[in-house]
């Protein structure tokens, strides 16, 4: 019973934190649509792929370090309280190109990314805001997760709601009463992290704070030592990265940017579906890491057990919302009425969507072998959903069925990955 309820303790609140995120990138969206139609959410889609990729090595780097701190913690090795500022330390590093290309060069990414002049235009004051604060993003995730791991997941959870509170408030007093558009919807959520990591940052002053920051020199050991169970994490946040950036490229060679629109809100709408199974990945973890640090293998099996139990009832749910509201959904974000737009969208809903039906098992049973330190087949089958089979899939497909094998690709991904992993999990009885 004690199991159960720490289970739903973690992952009910890493789920709300979550979804917090995904609510204030769906507010960007409708807010961006009202505000500049298409071409904002197409600005917004192809700057998805760079939001994306910072998130993921923040996540790399901030889940993998406080896991393996965890892991430490719970043997009783004092080399636990190094990864802390170990972690601070390569974040600040790795997040340098990020803000000199933000600062120095927003349009060339955004033109390699697909973007057109009219685009490029538009686009450019959003992408330099939200890129040169890439290192707030980085260290919100850092703390988070060290917090989480600290037995503060309410603390956690509190941090994330309230940046993306603030960020869907200040989204539409920047949009709309001071008329700042795109550049306002770019600074109120380039603000949002640093409210996480104030709030995040009062747990070293609470009782019940045992992290400490320990000062040495930047490990690339002990960077490897937590990317290695970063990975799955790196991989959760990149795929959607990935997968969006493939299909921006076809979908503009098949039809056209309305085609990019039309994904976009797709995209958008999967976010939540993501942070959601995100939500129960990351929520298990400190559970799981304790626990198999303290080599009690019984209960790490029951936490996996009921991740998968309840990633599944997620799913269903997901997919008979997606089924049920297709329609709603997509009007929410389509403020000019495209008819266009809408009928792109309503097959590639439906279909991408059946997704979930494999993806909730793959994020959390990935999530769940880096949580017991088995580094390489996490990174198999991160790299797989998240890279390899997407890529193959989108690309054949799309050859074969036009813009609907591009929808299709995602489903049967997704499905490949899930039994390249229970093969793993039968082989070495994990």
């Amino acid at each position: 019973m004690r199991l159960q309820k720490q289970f739903v303790k973690y992952v009910s609140q890493n789920v709300m934190g979550m979804i917090g995120i995904s609510c204030y990138i769906l507010a960007d969206t409708f807010f961006i649509s009202v505000s500049s139609g298409a071409d904002g959410i197409t600005v917004l889609n192809l700057a998805l792929p760079i939001y994306g990729l910072i998130f993921a090595i923040g996540a790399m780097i901030g889940i993998g370090s406080a896991t393996r701190y965890a892991i430490l913690k719970a043997q009783l090795n004092k080399e636990a309280d190094n990864y802390l500022f170990s972690g601070i330390i390569w974040i600040c590093i790795v997040s340098i190109p990020f803000v000199l290309v933000g600062l120095i060069s927003p349009e060339s990414v955004l033109r390699i990314m697909g973007g057109d002049k009219e685009i490029v235009a538009i686009g450019r004051e959003y992408f330099h805001l939200f890129v040169a604060f890439a290192p707030a993003f980085m260290f919100n995730n850092l703390f988070q997760a060290f917090v989480r791991n600290d037995g503060e997941p309410t603390r956690a959870m509190c941090a994330t709601v309230a940046g993306s509170i603030f960020n869907i408030i200040f989204d539409y007093i920047f949009m709309f009463p001071m008329k700042m558009g795109l550049t306002g919807a770019a600074l109120a959520t380039s603000i949002s992290p640093i409210i996480g990591i104030l709030i995040s940052a009062t747990h070293f002053l609470s009782s019940r704070n045992t992290l400490k920051i320990k000062v040495k020199p930047p490990s690339v050991k002990r960077l490897f030592d937590s990317c290695q169970l970063g990975v799955s994490a790196f991989v959760a946040e990149i795929s959607s990265a990935v997968i969006t950036t493939v299909f921006n490229y076809i979908l503009l060679g098949l039809v056209g940017k309305i085609a990019v629109a039309a994904y976009g809100v797709i995209a958008n709408l999967a976010l939540v579906s993501v942070a959601i199974f995100n939500g129960i990945s990351q929520g298990m973890q400190p559970l799981i890491s304790e626990y198999y640090g303290g080599g009690k293998a019984l209960e790490v099996k029951k936490l996996l057990k009921m991740g998968v139990a309840t990633a599944a009832i997620s799913s269903i749910m997901i997919i008979v919302a997606a089924y049920g509201f297709t329609d709603s959904f997509i009007a929410v974000f389509n403020s000019e009425g495209s008819k266009e737009l809408a009928f792109y969208a309503h097959d590639g809903l439906r279909i991408y969507f059946l997704g979930y039906v494999f993806a909730g098992f793959n994020i959390v049973a990935t999530g769940y072998l880096s949580s017991v330190a088995r580094a390489k087949e996490a990174f198999v089958a991160s790299a797989l959903r998240g890279f390899i089979a997407i890529c193959v899939c989108a690309i054949v497909l799309s050859s074969l069925f036009g813009i609907a094998g591009v929808w299709m690709s995602f489903p049967v991904a997704e499905g490949i990955t899930s039994l390249i992993i229970i093969v793993f999990m039968v082989k070495y009885r994990v």
